[in-house]
């Protein structure tokens, strides 16, 4: 047997609620206590309890940035998890259990929905099995995969100090005792897990002390049954790397804060909440030079449209201002973000793109808002479109969008998905220096207070007229929804009306002129490999992990990262794609919006197109063999991937 030492995929299960992210959390935390780079994605449904939910977790020596379809370790404590998930494990995989569930069958499910009894028992029944867990368990130790059954209410029921809790207690602590199980296979230190512990209960010494005994039970039961050594292992690595272990939501949130946003205004709406909630936790903050508390104003609005309409009132008092949002909310912003295009007012909307249309999926992952937050709001005006492909630069494009909407007066939509929303991954500490805060024509007091006369929306050279805020002394100036004069009074003068058309709609020339080319793209790989992939967005980590793999199989391939996609950089990219002898789109959408938007600015369209739009993200391994399989002329030119479940 190869023992392979710090890689692994593992995942755990069970009904929403059910401690499925504190076990997830918790074994995250026990792996970067031991110096090791986790990576997490966190799939569940659209209801508060009872549906299937899952969290799966890499674990690695070296850092990593996307899900992969197959598992080497799955642990539940609930029939459900060992039914849909079983099949996704890797030959010479392990299977963690409760042992009292085994004979589950489909029928006792009521959240397993029909399809996937039918396509799993039509398997079973081929076979001439019947239609429960234990069938599917035997199906997986057929392909190799190793069971561990573990009686885990047994387990506590012996313990002294545990047999005395009520019954709901003890059930509670089942999620630890699955963590603690993963460890002792893995040969992992228990110290590790129960420093995860005293993390997660800080300040509940009593409660670290039960699921700590609980864990040590566990732990000790797993070692002394099953002494066979298992294919992977994990190890603690020495590092004195300071390093945060954080998801989407909250790395945009710190952003937002390094960038001095002072106002959120939001309303709910999954899965963009958690960034404002993650707000509101931290809205009085220490100063980096120890001169006191900075603050944020996070305002929880009657619904989308006064959201929108706060973060433009407080962008014109002078405040870097935004809202965060989904697709039915944004859907709802578009008249006000045409406002702030006309009366050039800067504000920055967070978008997370999910499953539409319509109230669509949820709490799923698609890419499917490109176009409309291209065009968004009736009439043309400007707005700078960012995207960002992962956490890191979701944090530092969260900084410097508002760079760019003060510097060209102007919406600028920051544009994410649900993937890179929960994605949670170890990182080296941020760097907020890296992003300069610049506020762009912004009059100050004394020098408003000098002006004999203003006028708002003055003809200049730049096409930026200087601006100054609600409320400031020589600054006395017009906004209304109307096209104005260059002072903010109304006109339908046909000449002002070109005038001012054309001064909104070159700020976007300059954008593309000034803004810097690697926040416009990025080539990754060989800029002369014959083979280029072309994607944007949280497929970023899959498609570059791939890419990898490619390469070192002596394939010539690179990936065209979209990154700003208004103003589009179509200069740049057709250079680069017309090197390509094939050209090869990825996305998580049914139409390839960004493929779309590249043929409507260059002429050049892709060769090949893989899509998913089934709600779940696009893993390394579906990259790597669809590419092979077009490379090998196998594919059709649109390949739908179907993983998820």
């Amino acid at each position: 047997m190869e023992l392979i030492i710090n890689h692994l995929a593992w995942r755990i299960g069970g009904a929403q609620g059910s401690g499925v992210d504190s076990a997830a959390n918790l074994f995250a935390s026990a792996m970067a206590s031991g110096g090791l780079h986790v990576f997490g994605n966190r799939e569940f449904y659209s209801n508060i309890m009872g549906e299937h939910s899952y969290f799966e977790l890499r674990v690695s020596d070296h850092p990593v940035a996307c899900p992969t379809t197959r598992l080497n370790v799955l642990t539940t404590f609930d029939a459900e998890t060992a039914i849909r998930h079983s099949n996704e494990i890797a030959d010479g995989g392990a299977l963690i259990y409760d042992i009292k569930l085994i004979d589950t069958p489909f029928e006792k499910i009521p959240n397993l929905e029909r399809r996937v009894q039918q396509d799993l028992g039509k398997v079973l029944d081929e076979k001439g099995l019947p239609r429960t867990m234990n069938s599917m368990l035997q199906l997986a130790e057929q392909r190799g995969i190793t069971l561990y059954p573990v009686p885990y209410e047994d387990l506590l029921k012996t313990d002294e100090m545990l047999q005395k809790l009520p019954y709901a207690t003890l059930k509670k602590m089942v999620n630890t005792m699955s963590a603690a199980a993963s460890a002792a296979l893995l040969d992992y230190d228990l110290k590790f897990i129960n420093q995860g512990l005293e993390e997660t209960f800080s300040g509940k010494q009593k409660v670290i002390e039960l699921n700590i005994r609980a864990a040590e039970i566990t732990y000790d039961y797993f070692k002394k049954t099953f002494t066979k050594p298992f294919s992977r292992k994990i190890e603690p690595i020495e590092s004195n790397e300071k390093r945060l272990y954080v998801n989407g939501n909250q790395a945009v949130g710190m952003g937002k804060i390094a960038a001095g946003c002072s106002v959120q205004a939001y309303y709910p709406i999954s899965p963009a909440t958690d960034e404002s909630t993650y707000l509101e936790g931290h809205e009085s903050f220490p100063l980096k030079n120890g001169d006191g508390k900075g603050s944020i104003l996070v305002l929880q609005t009657g619904d989308e449209i006064a959201a929108i309409c706060s973060a433009i009132g407080a962008g014109l008092s002078g405040a870097r201002a935004a809202t965060s949002t989904s697709g039915p909310g944004f859907s709802l912003m578009a008249e006000a973000l045409g406002w702030a295009g006309i009366n050039e007012t800067p504000v920055v909307v967070t978008l997370y793109q999910r499953g539409g249309p319509s109230t669509g999926l949820p709490t799923r992952s698609e890419q499917g808002d490109l176009r409309f937050a291209l065009h968004a709001g009736h009439g043309e005006f400007p707005r700078l479109l960012v995207a960002s492909g992962d956490l890191e630069e979701s944090f530092y494009d969260a900084m410097r969008v508002f760079n760019y909407a003060e510097r060209y007066q102007t919406p600028v939509i920051h544009l994410l998905d649900k993937g890179l929303a929960t994605y949670k991954r170890t990182f080296p500490y941020f760097d907020s220096n890296r992003i300069k805060i610049e506020r762009g024509a912004l009059l100050s007091d004394e020098e408003a207070a000098k002006l004999e006369s203003y006028d708002r929306f003055a003809y200049t050279d730049s096409n930026i007229s200087p601006r100054t805020v609600l409320g400031q002394a020589g600054g006395v100036s017009w906004y209304t929804g109307d096209e104005s004069t260059e002072d903010g009074h109304i006109t339908e003068d046909p000449i002002d009306r070109i005038l001012m058309m054309e001064k909104r709609a070159n700020k976007l020339v300059s954008a593309l002129q000034e803004i810097p080319e690697d926040e416009q793209f990025i080539l990754h790989g060989d800029p002369n490999a014959t083979t280029t992939i072309v994607g944007w967005g949280s497929t970023k980590g899959s498609i570059l992990e791939a890419l990898g793999r490619l390469n070192n199989a002596d394939h010539s391939v690179n990936f065209l990262q979209g990154r700003l996609m208004s103003p589009f950089p179509a200069a740049a990219f057709s250079t680069i794609l017309e090197k390509a002898e094939h050209l090869i789109g990825i996305e998580e959408n049914y139409s390839g919006q960004f493929a779309q938007l590249i043929r409507e600015h260059t002429g050049i369209a892709m060769d090949y197109f893989i899509s998913k739009y089934n709600g779940r993200p696009i893993t390394v391994d579906e990259v790597e063999e669809s590419v092979l399989e077009i490379m090998g002329g196998q594919a059709p030119q649109k390949v739908v991937l179907h993983h998820g479940i």
